[in-house]
């Protein structure tokens, strides 16, 4: 193959590319509903279908290019991700948008497995590993990224711009692949695994549909159960006929290989972890603290600055260190990064950057020797499938910590209005004042759930008219009874009297509005912040247990 360094960027920028189109659209949904005028319900298909058709056909794709030719089928792959990503960009609803993230996941799932293949191919053994931890480095920095751009874009050129943004380099990596490929390649003449791929694209299929579509359909439903024994269904089979045909769409003796198998439970718990954070956090910023698309996703980008400055210098650490060290210290400092967050001030920008720096430190840490780790001393197909896998894997853990960490938030949501209905309720009906007021106060309250306002509250609450009208209303009750001979003098002394009266009942009712608000207020934001950072909080535990996955690698390498 000619022109190894153009062939290895061109691999990266598709593997970005695939990465960030997993993440990019979360924190542009709000704009997207509105703008194409869609319940958030059905625009989550949009978001879904990439995630379900890239996990669910990116192994039975990767094995169809061993018999078609992996470069042609990689040519292939970029233009299908380029008309996806045009129709995208320029989809005037949502049925349009959803047609063409449908046909983006489907060149994603060409390009992902078969950018890791030709790049790690392309350089002899004992030099891959640097491409490999390149190729893994870009994957961890496309999936923290991808709500950082997504906010850039979507604040300055809208949401249009990103899927516009995949066409330029889509482009540039087409010219560099058809400068540098060899297009009469070796084809594998093994024996298609058909019942094999069926049984993986359903099962995967399904699992990435109940991931998905779990909270939207009811963990509970008909269709959830039912999909749940097809999973357990094709897994079963799918495991029988893999150890059985000659020829198997994922080799079984890959996971007899304890690095890629501890490589692959470490993929799946770092991504479910980091994309908890990097999908989460933003919206907090946004609904709880008011800030913009741009402004949230600025405070998140020290997890991707810390990962691409420690990616690589892990991997280079590896063969030194050994992997148990280093998985568990990535695992160790991404556990203290989730205590933090249930610790700190989020208000104080400092500290929400410093924590979100200990978590780019620590998925970096990870993600640069796990690629390295996945790939092993495999050739030939076994070097194709364990890439294939990984790549899969890190999709499992995307979806995981959508279908577990957005669950939970939408979960803890209800809680913190429901809670915080009552507590208005309570505190409304104990307020000595008018039913009016008592209704404003109430509506008013209810409006502003699940938004921190920094709007001052109003030291009066009554206007000037009703303030008149109820001086009047007293006055006239004060002298209705008067006998005729009180004069206008002592009339107008009646009159001052009562009008300081309901000025002083008026501030003291004032007063206990306001300090009604202000509880409300304090209640509610409290309730809200939980319902975020309980998620994190109760993770903690099973992220602590992840430090333990260092047991399942080797101490040393073997070289």
């Amino acid at each position: 193959m000619k022109n190894k360094i153009l062939v290895i960027i061109s691999m990266c920028i598709s593997i970005f590319l695939c990465m960030l189109d997993t993440t990019v659209m979360n924190i542009a949904l709000p704009a997207i509903q509105t703008d194409l005028k869609v319940s958030l319900t059905n625009l989550s298909w949009a978001l879904n279908i990439y995630t379900i058709l890239f996990a669910s056909l990116t192994i039975p794709l990767s094995k169809f290019a061993e018999k078609v030719g992996i470069n042609l089928v990689y040519i292939i792959g970029l233009v299908i991700f380029f008309i996806g990503s045009s129709i995208s960009a320029i989809s005037p609803n949502l049925v349009i948008l959803i047609l063409g993230r449908g046909i983006q996941s489907l060149g994603a799932a060409i390009l992902f497995p078969l950018s890791m293949t030709i790049g790690i191919s392309i350089v002899k053994v004992n030099a891959r590993k640097k491409v490999i931890a390149a190729l893994g480095i870009t994957q961890g920095l496309a999936a923290a990224l991808g709500p950082t751009i997504g906010g850039i874009l979507t604040q300055f050129w809208g949401w249009h711009a990103i899927f516009t943004i995949n066409l330029p380099f889509t482009i540039v990596t087409f010219l560099f692949c058809l400068l540098s490929f060899n297009f009469h390649e070796s084809k594998s003449a093994e024996q298609n695994d058909y019942l094999g791929s069926i049984l993986g694209i359903i099962l995967l299929f399904s699992l990435t549909l109940i991931l998905t579509q779990g909270r939207n359909w009811g963990w509970q439903s008909s269709i959830i159960l039912w999909l749940s024994i097809v999973v357990i269904i094709s897994s079963v089979l799918f495991i029988v006929v893999e150890y059985r045909v000659s020829a198997p769409m994922i080799p079984l003796e890959l996971f007899k290989n304890k690095e890629f198998t501890g490589s692959a439970i470490a993929i799946i718990l770092s991504n479910l972890f980091l994309v908890a954070v990097t999908v989460i956090l933003p919206t907090y910023f946004t609904h709880m603290q008011q800030k913009s698309e741009l402004e949230a996703a600025l405070l998140i980008t020290p997890i991707t600055g810390m990962i691409f400055i420690m990616s690589p210098i892990s991997a280079m650490l590896l063969e030194k260190l050994g992997p148990r060290v280093i998985i568990f210290s990535g695992f160790l400092l991404m556990t203290i990064s989730y205590y933090l967050f249930t610790h700190i001030n989020m208000y104080n920008t400092l500290m929400v950057l410093i924590t979100c720096m200990i978590l780019g430190i620590g998925y970096g840490i990870i993600a640069g020797p796990i690629t390295v780790l996945a790939a092993s001393n495999f050739q030939g197909y076994l070097l194709t499938a364990s890439q294939s896998v990984s790549g899969v894997l890190r999709q499992v853990g995307v979806s995981l910590a959508v279908a577990i960490f957005l669950t939970g938030l939408y979960g803890n949501l209800a809680t913190a209005k429901k809670n915080s209905i009552t507590y208005i309720n309570y505190q409304v009906n104990t307020l000595n004042v008018p039913r009016v007021q008592r209704l404003k106060i109430k509506q008013k309250s209810l409006k502003g759930l699940g938004t921190h306002s920094s709007q001052a509250t109003p030291k009066n609450h009554f206007s000037k008219d009703t303030i008149k009208k109820i001086i009047n209303k007293e006055y006239e009750k004060q002298i209705t009874n008067l006998p005729n001979t009180v004069n206008n003098d002592q009339k107008k002394q009646i009159y001052l009297i009562v009008k300081s009266r309901v000025n002083i009942k008026l501030k003291k009712q004032n007063s206990e509005i306001n300090s009604a608000i202000e509880k409300i207020k304090n209640y509610a934001n409290r309730q809200y912040s939980n319902a975020f950072f309980n998620l994190y909080k109760y993770s903690l535990p099973f992220l602590a247990i992840t430090c333990f996955t260092f047991l399942l690698f080797p101490s040393k390498r073997k070289n």
